[in-house]
């Protein structure tokens, strides 16, 4: 068989199971007990990757200044600083996305969260190790960090749209 052959069959194999992947995700998310532990389980996560990401906001934001300023470049403190307000940002989305979670079940607000943390990793991460080992590599990286940024707002507006709003009260 033929070494075109082989990719084509193990592309098509890795496709297939990512679909029935996806369809098993969403039939358990339908059943509304699975879904509500699913949430209430990773709001709790998304909490702590909050705190871890906030702690490494502080420390990598410390040694930059206090360390990193006498050895890299204007190029790479620009980036090390964009880094750090795109983590800042995000991570205090990803906190109030995790306790609104707490308080109402919202599978949308649940996706934005995994979208922002991802984002944060690849996109502040990839900006932190460009910014320290000069790997060009990175800077592909860099732009599938910004686009999970993006979904992730935009299903957190979903989100938002599709909370029922409480009764008003007219007294």
């Amino acid at each position: 068989m033929a070494q075109s052959e082989l990719t084509w069959m193990y592309l098509q194999r890795l496709y297939d199971l990512s679909v029935t992947t996806a369809q098993r995700l969403l039939s358990a998310t339908l059943f509304i007990g699975i879904n509500v532990q699913v949430i209430t389980m990773n709001s709790r996560f998304m909490l702590m990757f909050a705190a871890i990401s906030g702690f490494i906001f502080v420390a990598l934001g410390a040694f930059g200044s206090h360390v990193l300023s006498k050895t890299l470049g204007a190029t790479e403190l620009g980036w090390l600083k964009t880094g750090l307000e795109y983590q800042a940002f995000h991570t205090l989305a990803i906190l109030a996305l995790a306790v609104a979670m707490q308080q109402r079940t919202n599978l949308w607000f649940y996706w934005s969260s995994v979208f922002l943390a991802l984002g944060t990793v690849l996109f502040s991460g990839s900006l932190y190790c460009l910014a320290l080992s000069h790997l060009k590599l990175w800077v592909y990286v860099t732009p599938i960090g910004g686009a999970c940024f993006l979904v992730g707002w935009i299903l957190m507006l979903i989100g938002a749209l599709r909370l029922k709003r409480k009764a008003e009260r007219h007294e």
